[in-house]
């Protein structure tokens, strides 16, 4: 099945917050979360998803180590200072209970909000991806990784 322009768009998108995210880059993280709609970001959140399973199974395969506690500070210290103080609680707050498979309790947590998700995936992904790759590889790999 061939990806569509706007298939191509949410991926680069997404590819493009992790990307500020690691360079902790908070104008860019704002231009590219403006705007986002509630479909788009759902669309944004499902290609986050497979970066963010991706890089967790890489990060057990490398030895690097890696806890569910390492992700919950590692997701809190990536979005400080980086969003408005109650959108960076929320996506805290979600992530502290989508890292234990608690999605229900996270989608409250965000108040139902996709936004929050596209955040928390893209700062987790961030955070682990540069743990296991470093800052030149990250991004590089997650293209072949969602083929683009």
């Amino acid at each position: 099945m061939a990806a569509t322009d706007d298939d191509r768009h949410h991926t680069t998108v997404a590819l493009d917050l992790i990307d500020a995210y690691v360079r902790a880059d908070r104008r860019m993280i704002g231009e590219r979360s403006a705007g986002i709609s509630a479909e788009a970001g759902e669309r944004i959140v499902s290609t986050l998803k497979v970066c963010a399973a991706f890089l967790a199974r890489r990060v057990q395969e490398t030895g690097v180590p890696w806890r569910a506690a390492d992700s919950r500070e590692a997701v809190a210290r990536t979005v400080a200072d980086l969003l408005e103080p109650e959108v960076e609680f929320a996506v805290v707050s979600a992530w502290e209970a989508y890292a234990i498979g608690e999605h229900e309790a996270a989608w409250v947590r965000a108040h139902g909000d996709p936004l929050v998700f596209v955040h928390m995936l893209a700062a987790f992904s961030a955070a682990i991806g540069t743990a296991v790759y470093g800052r030149e590889e990250l991004l590089p790999t997650l293209r072949r990784v969602t083929a683009r």
